[in-house]
């Protein structure tokens, strides 16, 4: 019988619901479903602006105990979640500032509770827009930090590359190109429904590239090339007008 009774999906991309975050979260949240896994989302773009934080006067931030954070809502209260899955684009090389200010609400929340068992278990997926996926390597660093603030147990992360190719598509309609996606989350989810961490098997599938590097760079040409011919500039991409 499953260890696992409830998840809870946090979506950190401003797309919401047409987010390659959330297409990768629910899949994940719709297998575990079929462990007897009950779950739901929230979209972290719900939370207050930055503005919500008052850092005190200067440059320094004021004390934690002092800050004012944003009420974590519903959207972030834990509860009775055995699970917590936060699904996030990657922006540079860091989670987005929705993610961020969540992390923040909710590693003060949990600072201010006391100790107690049965942490529920926290994993993390990262998209990202270059082909190889290790560019979200330094976000999966943070979301392990922040289980561990949080008293979160750390059950791992996994990172896609070339998120776009996805587009906010939902998986499971049969894409030969994205069959290695369901795979991955679908070994995750089997892990996580015993209450185990992430399948380095499941983080291989989902890391693995979409397209080849030199298909990119070529779909990257012929972008510019689009771009370039849709306003009669195709003759003049090879410029260099500020070269001497």
């Amino acid at each position: 019988m499953s260890g696992l009774r409830r998840a809870l999906l946090l979506v950190g991309s401003p797309r919401r619901a047409r987010s390659t975050s959330a297409s990768l979260g629910g899949y994940l949240l719709d297998r575990l479903a079929n462990h007897g896994v009950t779950g739901c989302a929230h979209f972290l773009e719900d939370l207050p602006p930055a503005a919500a934080y008052d850092v005190g006067a200067g440059s320094e931030p004021a004390p934690a105990s002092n800050r004012a954070v944003p009420a974590i809502g519903p959207a972030l209260a834990i509860g009775d979640a055995d699970l917590l899955i936060l699904a996030f684009p990657l922006y540079v090389d860091a989670p987005p500032a929705p993610v961020i200010r969540a992390m923040v609400a909710m590693a003060e929340a949990r600072r201010r509770e006391r100790a107690t068992d049965g942490a529920p278990g926290f994993v993390a997926i990262v998209n990202c827009g270059f082909p190889e996926a290790h560019h979200a390597d330094v976000a999966l660093a943070i979301s392990g930090r922040f289980a561990a603030v949080c008293r979160f147990r750390w059950l791992g992360g996994m990172a896609m590359g070339l998120g776009g190719m996805l587009g906010g598509r939902p998986l499971g309609e049969g894409d030969a190109r994205l069959a290695h996606l369901e795979q991955g989350l679908e070994l995750a989810a089997a892990a996580l429904a015993r209450d185990e961490a992430v399948p380095e098997l499941a983080r291989e599938l989902l890391a693995r590239p979409v397209v080849t590097p030199a298909r990119f760079v070529a779909m990257g040409n012929r972008n510019w090339s689009d771009k370039a011919a849709a306003r009669g500039l195709q003759d003049r991409l090879r410029e260099q007008p500020y070269r001497r």
